[in-house]
């Protein structure tokens, strides 16, 4: 789905430039993308000259199935939704991008609420969600960002931070490197990156953090996550990852010095709405996941003790307040 929504964009865009812009990513980026998912159907679906792209035969195809396809499945969400939650107890519908805590938050809404359904919305847009929970699809949004509040994102929704974490950097265990308890990021500028798909200001953060290092780093390579941590134990990259990602076996994770990079976990809801009462609860819950995910992680839970500001945060809420429809959003990659 989310490849037929780039397509129709670029196509009702006109450009790649256009449609860039619309959907709040880098023109780059999006070519990338394009380029990925003609890759996955086997043939270009657009032709470009000076006035912009026109659809091929294949292109064409395509369009018309996704103006299809992207109502459809848009509106069977919604309205499963209505049919589940209509009359009975408590909803919790959840919005998530990539991130550790979700699965331990959406487990203790379910041993709390037994009789009031969970559902989870998970995608690589930040954007989407947020839009979402303006719309009143959702009732609650977790997501990453590098700021706080995070940027472009609708008005109307309320946002507490749940823990402020430092980026590291997922090594092959044979790497010169990974022994080391810290890595300076200019030790690796000449390293072949990977991040996970993402639409937000992210690679611009990395790119400046790499400049103040004094070096230009190659274009960071999208990739789920599952098939980062293959590529990375092969030797063949190394990916910027959160301090709490996970082992596996194969890599190893160590901390950049300094910490030149940070990640923000966020849970968002609309203080107007249904989700504000019970949002205290779910908040504790989510910060009760994360703590869960550190004290399975003995080296980053180490690496906290000497990073006080860092890890869960007191509870600072901060409000968008309403003004006009539209927005541009923005996630951020990084495997998790």
């Amino acid at each position: 789905m989310r490849h037929l929504r780039i397509v129709l964009a670029i196509a009702e865009a006109g450009s790649v430039t256009k449609a860039a812009a619309a959907l709040g990513l880098a023109q780059p980026a999006l070519t990338t993308q394009l380029q990925r998912i003609e890759r996955i159907l086997g043939g270009a679906l657009f032709t470009r000259d000076r006035r912009g792209v026109l659809p091929t035969p294949l292109g064409d195809l395509v369009l018309a199935r996704a103006r299809v396809l992207i109502p459809a499945v848009t509106g069977l969400r919604d309205e499963a939704s209505e049919l589940i939650t209509a009359g009975g107890p408590a909803r919790y519908r959840v919005g998530a991008t990539n991130g550790p805590i979700v699965a331990g938050l959406v487990r203790r809404l379910n041993d709390a609420h037994p009789g009031g359904p969970v559902s989870i919305h998970s995608t690589w847009s930040e954007n989407e969600v947020a839009r979402m929970a303006v719309e009143g699809r959702l009732d609650y949004v977790v997501l990453g960002a590098c700021a706080t509040p995070p940027g472009g994102l609708p008005p109307g929704l309320t946002w507490q931070v749940v823990s402020v974490d430092a980026v590291w950097v997922l090594l092959n265990e044979r790497h010169p490197l990974a022994g080391r308890d810290e890595v300076g990021l200019g030790e690796l500028a000449g390293e072949q990156w990977i991040t996970a798909p993402g639409d937000g200001c992210f690679s611009e953060c990395f790119a400046a953090a790499c400049a103040r290092e004094g070096f230009a780093p190659r274009t960071p390579t999208e990739i789920d996550a599952s098939s980062a941590f293959d590529l990375v134990a092969a030797g063949g990259a190394i990916a910027l990852c959160q301090g709490t990602v996970r082992s596996a076996p194969g890599v190893v994770a160590v901390a950049l010095r300094g910490v030149p990079l940070r990640w923000r976990h966020l849970l968002g809801w609309d203080p107007e709405g249904p989700a504000a009462g019970p949002a205290a609860e779910v908040f504790g819950f989510a910060t009760e996941a994360y703590l869960e995910i550190v004290a399975h992680r003995p080296r980053y839970s180490r690496w906290l003790e000497s990073h006080p500001h860092l890890g869960v945060q007191k509870a600072v809420t901060l409000l968008h307040r309403p003004s006009r429809p539209g927005f541009l959003g923005r996630n951020d990659p990084m495997i998790a």
